[in-house]
């Protein structure tokens, strides 16, 4: 099968695309500096074929999905900054995408989601994903739609986040306490649901909570990974309220500052609030997956062993 991936560069599209490489697949991958290093390491690995364009150019996409069978979309933002904004990455890119797909004759579309979208949430994060959603679902084409969890791996923006802290710092911040409740979910396990999908028809007009076996709370993950990395570090917590002032702040200055997304916003915040959880039995069933707890898949992914308790 010939199939576009959108976002293919980044953490979940290289794993993705290691799969589809593996299991024999053709690919091209939309992305905006085809001359890049990381371009041409893919291109040269993979044997991808490298189609300059962006989401948000409409007149690239046509050529992009002409004589493809399948597109996976995995493009997607945790921050705004300039013109990259939820509306703009999430819900009018994906309009853009499927209907430059729909034209061009795309029979299949796998679309990367997030858990937690649903109408009427209080965050624009997803609110904008549960647009891009109903424009997938209004495409007329065979579509599957994942949401994942915080998602793990070599390469991860969550994980990694705290172990590295953990190196440096005495301490580590538990945001709001540590008490809301996550599950996730190893990035094998993500790419295996995207992979198979692509051929199962049992998946077509169906929606996956992609998680982790068990719920955890923040303060049990970061708990998991000191054990992992056998080290000991105090549990600092940070009042929702003081984080807003600060998440503010880094809104104006960020970007000003280092033209970057800020790392912390007011819209993350409004996510933290809320338990991260799903119901992830039926992906499971489905795509034969085999999880493992998160402590077992985390000192696999650092490779290193779990330190006593």
């Amino acid at each position: 099968m010939k199939i576009l991936i959108t976002g293919g560069s980044g953490f979940v599209g290289r794993a993705i695309l290691r799969r589809l490489h593996a299991d024999g697949h053709a690919v091209r991958l939309l992305i905006r500096r085809p001359d890049s290093e990381l371009a041409r390491s893919l291109a040269d690995h993979y044997g991808v074929e490298l189609c300059p364009g962006d989401v948000m150019t409409e007149s690239a996409l046509a050529p992009a999905c002409a004589g493809v069978e399948a597109v996976v979309h995995l493009v997607g933002i945790i921050a705004e900054f300039g013109t990259q904004t939820f509306e703009n990455v999430h819900a009018k890119a994906t309009r853009n995408l499927v209907n430059a797909a729909r034209s061009e004759g795309v029979r299949r579309f796998v679309h990367m989601s997030a858990l937690g979208t649903r109408p009427g949430a209080a965050s624009r994060y997803h609110q904008t994903k549960w647009s891009a959603e109903q424009a997938v679902r209004r495409g007329d084409m065979a579509w599957t739609v994942f949401r994942p969890s915080v998602i793990y791996g070599p390469g991860d923006g969550f994980v990694s986040l705290f172990e590295r802290m953990s190196r440096y710092s005495p301490f580590m911040p538990l945001m709001g306490g540590g008490r809301m409740r996550l599950q996730p979910v190893r990035v094998e396990e993500v790419a295996t649901c995207f992979v198979r999908a692509l051929t199962e028809a049992r998946s077509v007009s169906q929606t996956y909570d992609l998680c982790g076996p068990t719920p955890l709370t923040l303060r049990e993950i970061i708990e998991a990974i000191l054990r992992v990395t056998g080290r000991r570090r105090l549990m600092v917590p940070l009042p929702l309220s003081w984080m807003r002032w600060q998440a503010a702040v880094l809104e104006g200055s960020y970007p000003l500052l280092f033209r970057r997304p800020s790392p912390l916003s007011r819209d993350q915040l409004l996510m933290l609030m809320e338990d991260n959880v799903g119901q992830p039995e039926a992906a499971i069933e489905l795509f034969g997956l085999m999880p493992v707890s998160f402590e077992s898949g985390l000192a696999a992914y650092l490779k290193t062993r779990v330190a006593p308790e």
